[in-house]
């Protein structure tokens, strides 16, 4: 399963408030790819919200809530959402075992060199923290445990900034699909790039959304709970008991493209799990 991130008016998606543009490019997205009401109905089932942005078919599958990323077998594999109590910090049922471990990862050559700046520095952000998970960047794809690809040219234009997965087997999420245009369409700095490298990581080892309970926190619009999504939502100890956009946590669910580096609660997170 995949988590895609979308920029939208506060958004980390996963959004600078150029929104007049990128409801039209929605409105065309929308319209020619359509959701069933089958899978309308399964989604709403799962607990995910099709109302405030409805899904639409993307890659193989369907992109949901604006950033999550689930084709047809992830659905049939969910078992019913449920809402949590209100908390700040959350991580799936899976994560990353074996620990310590090294987790490598590459980044595809068709990305500005500005990417590799940033992802240097989402590393240096997670090895900072002396987790039992460090990561190095690798110059090949061939047995890296996570590989950054760029999206389609088509899939940058609707705004997505980028894709991320969930951890399977005790191993993180193989894959990162990101938007080459951050810089050059968006405007963000290296240091916003690599707070969007750093958030589909932190999917990649098994962190959920900040504001996993109420999107609205961070996106704006009316409040939409993600649901269990049938991975899980755990909240993580010693983490707030509500999620502000003010806190500027890095796994928020939307952002404004700015810099966000790991705030104590981020740190308090990863120290728990890892």
């Amino acid at each position: 399963m995949k988590n895609s991130l979308r920029l939208v008016s506060l958004l980390l998606v996963v959004l600078i408030t150029i929104v007049s543009c990128q409801q039209s490019e929605d409105a065309v997205v929308k319209n020619d790819n359509e959701v069933s009401q089958d899978v309308l109905g399964k989604l709403t089932a799962l607990g995910f919200n099709v109302t405030d942005k409805a899904p639409f078919k993307f890659n193989d599958g369907y992109l949901v809530e604006g950033d999550i990323y689930l084709t047809d077998s992830d659905i049939a594999s969910m078992k019913p959402g449920s809402v949590v109590p209100v908390a700040e910090q959350y991580s799936t049922n899976n994560l990353v075992t074996g620990t310590p471990r090294n987790i490598t990862v590459f980044i595809a050559t068709t990305f500005p060199s500005v990417y590799v700046t940033a992802l240097n520095t989402a590393i240096a952000r997670y090895n900072a923290e002396g987790l039992n998970l460090t990561f190095s960047r690798v110059t090949s794809s061939t047995g890296a445990s996570i590989r950054i690809t760029r999206l389609s040219t088509s899939q940058e234009n609707s705004g997505i900034l980028g894709s991320g997965g969930f951890p399977s087997g005790g191993n993180p999420y193989n894959a990162i699909q990101l938007s080459g245009i951050l810089q050059s369409t968006y405007g963000l700095s290296t240091n916003g790039i690599a707070t969007i490298i750093a958030h589909e990581i932190g999917h990649n080892i098994g962190l959920r959304h900040t504001d996993y309970y109420n999107r609205a926190i961070s996106c704006g619009g009316s409040a939409s709970n993600e649901g269990t999504a049938g991975v899980g939502a755990n909240l993580i100890p010693g983490t707030p008991s509500t999620a502000t956009a003010a806190a500027k946590s890095y796994m928020l669910a939307c952002t404004d493209g700015s810099d966000r580096p790991f705030n104590s609660a981020d740190k308090v997170a990863l120290n728990y799990l890892y």
